[in-house]
């Protein structure tokens, strides 16, 4: 049974001054992770998917597939406004060999329980074989998704949740009554790696993954390991350096910035983000280097 483990990090997508995808520093960040994680989380709101067409979003999809190494797990966010679309790159995903799709359920409107399960219903009937996640998001998607939607969806065959909740109680909410053998509750966010994991947290999609992916990879070894003051430390340390993200506008933001000063790769957010200012990168550096990260 298909299972997340690990840090997968929710892949940044570079563009052009112009807006373009950015397919040369694409493939540049997807061989610079590949290897230092276990998978990619491409095309979620790391990724700005809901701001790319469905064309370069399965481009973004291929270039990924194309240049990541064989075991490193890639899994889709496919969610858009409608199922039809989500379907769509759903089978896009399946087609071209990634392991997985996750889908933020319909933003815009606020949906009921009815709505939700008709959307997810129509997706799961259509993706029967391919590991499907509903990728939980309320700040982005507007509203909150409700355990007995979850509960539902569980038995209709869907392979888990990406938690991106920020709330540890709802969390332990879903290990205690969903989380088994053929349904997994993976972590959205770094913050709270070690208390997830003690909850039975097997994978984390750390966003400062892009950039610090070690400090990642470390932190999940150590709490595996069971060498529990040390990954406290290092999730103090993690967390500190959320702190610096919040330097700018967004951690979206920051991520793109901090790429830029670890010479990982220049790129621009897709519009209409803008970038990071001189300023905001300089305060970025000085709080890395306050880190000893630079």
């Amino acid at each position: 049974m298909f299972r997340l483990k690990g840090v997968i990090p929710p892949m940044i997508t570079p563009f052009t001054g112009d807006g373009k995808l950015d397919e040369k520093n694409l493939q540049k960040l997807v061989e610079y992770l590949s290897g230092k994680v276990e998978g990619l989380f491409i095309c979620g709101s790391y990724g700005c998917g809901p701001l790319m067409s469905l064309e370069e979003r399965r481009r973004t999809a291929e270039i990924v597939k194309k240049y990541a190494g064989p075991e490193t797990v890639i899994v889709v966010h496919t969610g858009t406004t409608n199922a039809r679309d989500t379907i769509e790159l759903s089978l896009h995903a399946r087609e071209i060999g990634c392991d997985a799709a996750a889908a933020v359920g319909p933003y815009y409107y606020k949906y009921k329980d009815l709505d939700l399960l008709r959307y997810y219903e129509a997706i799961l009937k259509e993706t029967k074989d391919f590991p499907f996640y509903a990728y939980h998001n309320p700040q982005f998607q507007g509203y909150e998704t409700s355990l007995e939607v979850f509960r539902q969806l569980k038995d209709m065959g869907m392979s888990g949740i990406k938690d991106a909740t920020f709330n540890i109680m709802q969390y332990a909410a879903y290990q205690r009554e969903l989380a088994d053998e053929a349904f997994d509750i993976a972590l959205g966010t770094e913050a709270m790696w070690v208390s997830a994991h003690a909850l039975g947290c097997q994978a984390y999609i750390p966003g400062i993954g892009n950039v610090f992916p070690e400090l990642c990879r470390e932190m999940y070894r150590q709490s595996m390991a069971g060498e529990a003051d040390q990954a406290l430390q290092s999730q103090f340390r993690v967390n500190k350096l959320r702190d610096i993200m919040y330097l700018t506008r967004s951690t979206q933001l920051a991520i793109y910035a901090i790429a830029e000063i670890r010479g990982i790769m220049t790129a621009y957010p897709r519009a209409p983000f803008i970038p990071a200012t001189k300023e905001e990168k300089q305060n970025i550096a000085q709080g890395l280097k306050e880190l000893g990260l630079l």
